[in-house]
């Protein structure tokens, strides 16, 4: 390792909200794609509610519930995965007018700094990147708890496996994402309101 990557590791470190001692004994879990997903909300012609939904989620979670002020978070959203349940809406929410799903494929958080609001409740602050755009979010996490589950791979029950589940709760304003595409309405309306309502349920199976 060079001196030039040492400091920097050593400085990331020096800079992180927790310990060396709670990096290195921090139980790792991995996010179940099949039980996760990001559901958002977006108002519609100023009426009514369209909602949808990512389902290729992958990240990974540091999280001891001794201790969730440690904790950290790695996700990954598939941006042309999304889903309305109307295929010329999808299209479009794909195209460079909204996600510009072609050159910004990913839509990745990453998040190191948690503050306990509740014995299961916690605020996870990162930077949220969309369209190209980074900026910090805070999500409020509910901790709904883990359980010893069956875990099947190719019809064999090779469990048990410790699974945990999370509803994080957020809301953006996606002009500041660069996600400026509108059209107005009479009295001053927009077809597409600019803050928009994000749910994310979250399965984690333990890597122990």
């Amino acid at each position: 390792m060079t001196e030039q990557r040492a400091a920097s590791r050593t400085t990331l470190l020096y800079h992180s909200p927790f310990s060396i001692y709670d990096l290195l004994t921090m139980a790792k879990w991995t996010f179940e794609p099949g039980h996760t997903a990001a559901e958002f909300c977006a108002r519609h012609m100023m009426v009514t509610y369209v909602r949808g939904h990512f389902k290729d989620v992958h990240g990974s979670l540091d999280f001891d519930p001794k201790n969730p002020a440690a904790s950290s978070v790695e996700v990954t959203i598939d941006a042309r995965k999304i889903w309305t349940g109307e295929p010329a809406r999808d299209d479009h929410l794909r195209s460079a007018d909204f996600l510009d799903a072609e050159n910004f494929p990913e839509i990745p958080f990453r998040g190191n700094q948690v503050v306990m609001i509740g014995e299961v409740d916690y605020r996870v602050t990162g930077k949220l990147t969309i369209h190209g755009a980074t900026n910090p979010v805070t999500l409020d996490v509910h901790y709904l708890g883990q359980w010893q589950t069956p875990w099947w791979e190719d019809g064999v029950d090779k469990g048990p496996r410790t699974r945990a589940g999370f509803v994080a709760k957020t809301s953006i304003n996606r002009q500041d994402f660069g996600v400026n595409w509108n059209d107005t309405m009479d009295r001053g309306g927009i077809v597409v309101s600019n803050i928009i309502e994000i749910t994310i349920d979250a399965e984690a199976i333990s890597e122990d």
